[in-house]
């Protein structure tokens, strides 16, 4: 039976005086104190399952004084009554049949399908004005195409490097990020999957540490950047040099900082790598590290906003050298676990993307990393240039439909051209040899269709000529379906 008004109000004021309490001993006698006053009412203290909750919230009231947490209850109803957002996607992929004149361990197999589901929970609270707790728990199940190999520019975004045959519960996010109070012109930002709805200012730094995707920060594009709703191609989701620290589903831990000053901002980041390359688990201790450095800035042309960003990343873990991955006598290659040795490698890349009219965008990425190591965490491009466009409302009745158009070309160095060509396994390829090197070029498309103001049906079209560098093999059309709900 639902409780009276003043009864939750009652309740409600409880509540929060004995979260303003300094400690227990005030705390019980708060509780004593409002029982004379009110007849010996019951008194529930709150439960255990808020403690962090209210430890957090303690922290804030220190920083900010009693703002953070006031006799109105509005922040504690922010707190009991999280920002709740969900997502439910599921992919179907299958490659045509093409030229396969040989195959190794790595290789991409010709008429086979695959599919993939994932159902996320992304739960945000506000524990003291301008800190927010976003939490994210996801069910997953499914492989990508050969258990995701085959393809340095891997054609879906929904696939983990990790599959599974069953569904399985995992955490994706828990994380804090901190708005600083700033000055300048206020800014109002709209919620989002991880973001809470507030009044910002243009000048002010953000603090954000826990568990997270690196590309939740730094190559964030707008308009190629999402899976779910838009391209499904690693390389163009983002940006295929970016060998960005994570464990084989695609997540670390560590923190970033950015000073956002009008149109332009300034980021560093500090993340895990996984304790030895493309492997389910961090390295303890943070001993093998990636360092990132970015500047964005927005610009604003005839009412035609755009935004470029440059980042740049190192990546300091035990990786080998792939010249000494080859037997010179026999010229084969050898396991790369024995000559692993910690170094240092570079990366770069640009992003720049512009609203073009009302519905329509362009995007252009490029990057280069350093090819004479073993890809870490991502996939085997050392450079990388992509082009496209994506189209809002195609057509006049159609205003929740949206469209895109890539155009792709990954490259790798000579050394791990050598590599390959000598029986060598990367990340996601490898064919056992590769006489005729060639860089893997794509061209993507889709079409993304509203069913609904929170489903979308799409039918997504890639083909790439030159699969995993190897001229003798594809060229493979892989063609996918995807349904996506989101609230």
């Amino acid at each position: 039976m639902a409780q009276p008004p003043t009864t939750r109000r009652f309740r409600r004021t409880v509540t929060i005086a004995l979260l303003q309490c300094d400690d227990k001993n005030n705390a019980d006698r708060l509780v004593r104190q409002i029982q004379h006053q009110n007849g010996n009412a019951s008194v529930r203290r709150p439960s255990w399952g808020l403690a962090v909750l209210i430890g957090l919230l303690s922290v804030g009231r220190v920083a900010y004084g009693d703002d953070a947490t006031t006799l109105d209850g509005s922040l504690i109803d922010r707190v009991m009554h999280p920002d709740v957002h969900g997502q439910a996607t599921y992919t179907e992929q299958e490659t045509s049949n093409f030229k396969s004149p040989y195959s190794g361990a790595n290789s991409l197999s010709p008429d086979k399908g695959q599919q993939t589901f994932d159902a996320t929970l992304s739960l945000g609270f506000t524990l003291a004005p301008r800190l927010e707790l976003w939490l994210a728990p996801e069910l997953d199940q499914g492989f990508g195409l050969d258990n995701t190999l085959g393809l340095a520019g891997f054609p879906s975004g929904e696939a983990y490097k990790v599959g599974s045959h069953t569904p399985r519960l995992r955490s994706t996010r828990a994380l804090l990020r901190f708005n600083s109070a700033g000055d300048g012109d206020d800014l109002n930002i709209e919620e989002g999957f991880t973001q809470i709805a507030q009044t910002v200012k243009s000048n002010r730094w953000i603090l954000t540490i826990g568990k997270m995707s690196v590309v939740d920060v730094f190559d964030n594009a707008q308009y190629a950047h999402d899976p779910r709703n838009d391209f499904l191609n690693w390389s163009v989701i983002d940006t295929g040099s970016f060998d960005y620290a994570a464990d084989a589903y695609g997540y670390s831990v560590g923190a970033t900082l950015e000073r956002v000053q009008g149109d332009v901002t300034g980021r560093v980041g500090f993340f895990d790598l996984s304790n030895v390359p493309n492997s389910e688990h961090l390295e303890p201790g943070f001993k093998e590290w990636e360092a990132l450095l970015e500047t964005e800035w927005r610009f604003d042309t005839s009412e035609r906003p755009g935004r470029g960003f440059i980042t740049v990343y190192a990546n300091h873990g035990n990786m080998a050298k792939l010249t000494d991955l080859i037997d010179p006598a026999s010229h084969t290659a050898v396991d790369p676990v024995g000559h692993r040795q910690f170094a240092t490698r570079l990366g770069a890349s640009i992003n720049v993307e512009k609203t073009l009219s009302s519905s329509l965008n362009v995007f252009l990425k490029a990057g280069k990393a350093d090819g004479r190591y073993e890809a870490y965490e991502f996939t085997e491009i050392d450079s990388t240039l992509a082009i496209g466009l994506q189209q809002n409302a195609p057509f006049a009745n159609r205003h929740d439909d949206h469209m895109g158009l890539t155009l792709v070309r990954n490259a790798i160095s000579a050394e791990r051209i050598q590599y390959l060509a000598a029986g060598g396994l990367g990340i996601l390829i490898g064919d056992g040899q590769l006489p005729h090197p060639g860089p893997e070029c794509l061209a993507e498309w889709f079409y993304s269709y509203a069913l609904s103001k929170s489903w979308w049906l799409t039918v997504d079209v890639q083909h790439i000529v030159n699969p995993a560098y190897n001229r003798d093999r594809g060229p493979v059309t892989v063609g996918a379906l995807r349904l996506h709900g989101q609230f």
